[in-house]
């Protein structure tokens, strides 16, 4: 039986839009999610799920902030870095990341990191309050995924890796260790080949697992096996 785990989705819908999309996942074999937060809305769309990740994003950063309840939380994110979009609030951007990063090494919880043209920034942080966790829906290339395997992190791959102009990811993907990979949507973006035009959704990542499971040489079931372990081994069994 195929097991595979999304490790990270966001739920923004009505709960009927959500449980269709959990039950369509489950037929099709992903029988573990973890929805993931950055924003108020987003947040509020992983309520109810065993795994769930509660933060703010690079997008909150200059703003003024609620304290968050991480009790059953199973990790802090998403968080990080994003200069292709913001570069003007960098300085904010990584005050931000920098106070989650201390939380969750205070709470020992894994953080979800999204980095994208901030390489440098998001390893000097990294380096100066270790943590562990996830670099989720990695687009960097074969040296920065090096550099953030040294640190101790899991690189989770996204449906960009089927793209055709994705070489760099798929050049990554190799370089990933069997007992640190991971696979996820970041649903509702990035719908892989041969689901692109759509809106992503969980049940969707059996395609990125099968395309990895290619390029890494193994089997579709060896590979969705082997994620789904890293990915509990990382993130616990259930609820805190």
């Amino acid at each position: 039986m195929i097991e595979l785990f999304d490790t990270h989705t966001h739920f923004e819908g009505t709960r009927e839009e959500t449980d269709a999309a959990v039950a369509r996942a489950a037929a099709s074999g992903v029988t573990r999610i973890m929805a993931v937060g950055g924003s108020e809305s987003l947040n509020a769309g992983t309520e109810g799920f065993v795994y769930r990740a509660i933060g703010w994003d690079r997008d909150q950063a200059g703003r003024e902030l609620p304290e968050l309840d991480y009790t059953g939380v199973a990790a802090v994110g998403e968080i990080g870095l994003d200069y292709h979009y913001s570069p003007e609030t960098r300085t904010a951007q990584m005050e931000l990341f920098a106070r989650q990063l201390e939380l969750a090494r205070r709470l020992d919880l894994p953080v979800v990191i999204h980095t994208r043209d901030a390489d440098d920034d998001t390893l000097g942080l990294l380096r100066e309050i270790p943590s562990k966790g996830i670099i989720h829906c990695f687009t960097g290339n074969p040296g920065f995924c090096r550099a953030l395997l040294d640190l101790g992190f899991h690189i989770s791959i996204s449906g960009i890796v089927t793209f055709r102009a994705a070489d760099n990811v798929r050049e990554s993907a190799l370089v990933v260790p069997d007992d640190r990979i991971l696979v996820e949507t970041d649903s509702p973006f990035l719908a892989p080949v041969p689901m692109r035009g759509n809106a992503n959704e969980p049940a969707f990542v059996v395609h990125t697992a099968k395309f990895l499971a290619e390029l890494r040489g193994t089997t579709f079931e060896e590979f969705a096996a082997l994620t789904t372990r890293n990915a509990i081994a990382l993130l616990g069994e259930g609820c805190r």
